[in-house]
């Protein structure tokens, strides 16, 4: 497996990793990534400055997760969003989330004072990981997002 940065090819294989897994949380609903009308288009969507989007790709080419540090409407401007990181679980537990999360991290940096988190707390695999990379739990959003139904929120220092 590599990780590498998304390219236009990549934008149904992506969309189709992210609703494989909001359907085995339940997100498939209204106020979640599933709903997000950019969600085929993260080659576009990643191409501005400060934006990025990395892919895990398997040895035939195959898209099994992903994630993205983007701008979040609202946020002060030192705050980015890591967004839309899914992995489809023939991949958990593997390490590589480990290597998409340090890259992620690192490319926010450069430009950014803190990141943002939005998610489900039903996603504990999830949630355990982010406590682990440092980022701590909010009581409520930091901004009202178009994710309205998400349940958990972190931010963490850069």
């Amino acid at each position: 497996m590599r990780i590498r940065e998304i390219k236009e090819k990549d934008n149904k294989q992506v969309e189709s990793v992210i609703r494989t897994c909001l359907l085995e949380f339940g997100g498939n609903r209204e106020g979640l990534a599933w709903a997000d009308p950019d969600l085929g288009e993260f080659s576009r969507v990643y191409s501005k400055e400060k934006t990025k989007y990395w892919v895990i790709e398997d040895h035939e080419g195959t898209i099994l997760g992903g994630c993205g540090i983007g701008v979040i409407k609202g946020a002060p401007e030192d705050t980015c969003e890591l967004q839309k990181m899914y992995c489809l679980n023939e991949v958990r537990g593997t390490g590589i989330s480990n290597k998409l999360m340090t890259i992620a991290l690192d490319f926010a940096k450069e430009y950014y004072k803190y990141c943002y988190i939005e998610t489900l707390s039903n996603m504990l695999a999830a949630n355990r990981f982010y406590l682990k990379y440092g980022f701590e739990k909010l009581q409520e959003p930091l901004i009202k997002s178009e994710h309205y139904a998400c349940d958990a929120w972190y931010l963490k220092r850069l």
